[in-house]
């Protein structure tokens, strides 16, 4: 997976944050592209900025549907200021990139970049690619590159000359913000009251409308089936905590791309993915929200968005502990839900290669060997926990030994 990587204080995040990423995307050729929030900038410790939890929350609100852009809270739940170079090593180990990361910085951070924590380390262990923040040349991307005395890749994106800071402004003096942000991002500071003077900055959130209680009940497919995938993104994230969330947008990416790989269904695997934890919150006991959220998930599938692929549904419902004679959409979703790229453990990462090696080698390894690899991995965990194994999944593991004599 070619990977890249944008960080930055997202107080709030802004269109002009995400032209640049979809126009490294476009022009690099990366598969992916992480949105890092910084928990305390070394270079903006003075500014005004919002609670970590409302700046995660508009990012996550701003990217549903988009699989290419994945939100990793690691500067946040690490704590401290945030230094880029610490997060490049988290980041190699954790998703193993092929190649070096590339680092997106903003041609008005270069001049600075010397004085960052480690610049050489950076990089060392990450291509730099420079974006056009500041203007100047054509709007095309054309004119001088920036000033910068070390190796980089010139991105030559069209200026979206639009700030953090004006937007904050404007906010708390009532000037016109609105269509500056994304739809999510907006959607979160009205109803927060974000950057308004009767809201100090760092508060917190407040409680989360109800909007997502008419979300979604929209006809498939094709367009409005992608719209449908987005709104019930926007429903997930209402209800999650944020670290839930993002756990279940990262199994749907990783399902979406197992999909892919094996000639699945992508919207459904996806859809599935960010679906699976909707009813976590619901379960009222310990055993429920290991086991039946899944079930309770489809029905609400069912009967508030109106969702009846058999895929998706079988897929939610089956995601904890597998099913018998479950089809292969089901299996995408349970080897995503256990490896995605949250999940720390040598096991994730063994079978996160894996995949990789299967894209470059022919599928290496089938569908059903990465599943019983990944069931076997998680009954062997769940044992070493001393939490009980279901009986679905001891019978899959049993019955796939028999057959194949392992």
């Amino acid at each position: 997976m070619k990977l890249a990587v944008l960080g930055g204080s997202f107080n709030p995040i802004h269109n002009g944050h995400l032209h640049c990423a979809d126009a490294a995307l476009t022009a690099c050729g990366f598969d992916r592209l992480l949105l890092i929030p910084a928990n305390i900038s070394p270079f903006k410790q003075a500014a005004a900025a919002a609670a970590a939890a409302d700046r995660l929350d508009m990012i996550l609100a701003s990217v549903a549907g988009d699989h290419r852009l994945i939100v990793d809270d690691t500067e946040l739940r690490r704590g401290g200021v945030s230094y880029t170079v610490d997060t490049l090593r988290e980041i190699i180990e954790r998703y193993r990139p092929e190649g070096k990361p590339a680092l997106i910085l903003g041609d008005d951070l270069a001049a600075d970049f010397y004085k960052w924590k480690e610049p050489e380390e950076i990089i060392r262990i990450a291509d730099i690619v420079i974006a056009r923040r500041i203007g100047g040349g054509d709007q095309d991307g054309g004119g001088a590159a920036p000033e910068f005395a070390f190796p980089h890749r010139t991105l030559r994106n069209e200026v979206v000359d639009i700030a953090s800071a004006v937007i904050r402004e404007r906010i708390s003096c009532g000037g016109a913000w609105r269509y500056l942000v994304p739809r999510g991002a907006r959607l979160i500071i009205e109803e927060r009251g974000m950057y308004s003077p009767a809201r100090p900055a760092g508060k917190g959130p407040s409680p989360a409308g109800k909007r997502a209680e008419s979300a979604g009940k929209r006809a498939e497919p094709d367009a409005a089936y992608k719209e449908l995938i987005a709104s019930i993104e926007d429903a997930a994230r209402a209800v999650l905590p944020a670290g839930r969330f993002i756990h279940s947008r990262n199994t749907a990416i990783v399902a979406r791309d197992l999909a892919a790989l094996y000639g699945l269904d992508e919207d459904a695997a996806y859809l599935a993915g960010i679906a699976h934890d909707i009813a976590k919150n619901d379960a009222a006991k310990p055993k429920a929200k290991s086991i039946f959220h899944g079930k309770a998930a489809a029905v609400l599938l069912q009967k508030r968005f109106g969702i009846h692929n058999k895929d998706v549904l079988e897929a939610v419902e089956a995601h904890t502990t597998g099913k018998r004679y479950m089809g292969d959409v089901a299996k995408v979703v349970f080897i995503a839900d256990k490896i995605e790229f949250s999940r720390k453990g040598e096991d994730g990462v063994r079978f996160r290669e894996m995949i990789e090696h299967s894209k470059g080698n022919g599928k290496a390894y089938g569908l059903d060997d990465l599943f019983y690899a990944v069931l076997k991995s998680n009954v062997r965990w769940l044992k070493e926990t001393g939490i009980e194994t279901a009986e679905e999944s001891l019978w899959l593991l049993k019955n796939h030994e028999g057959v194949n004599g392992e």
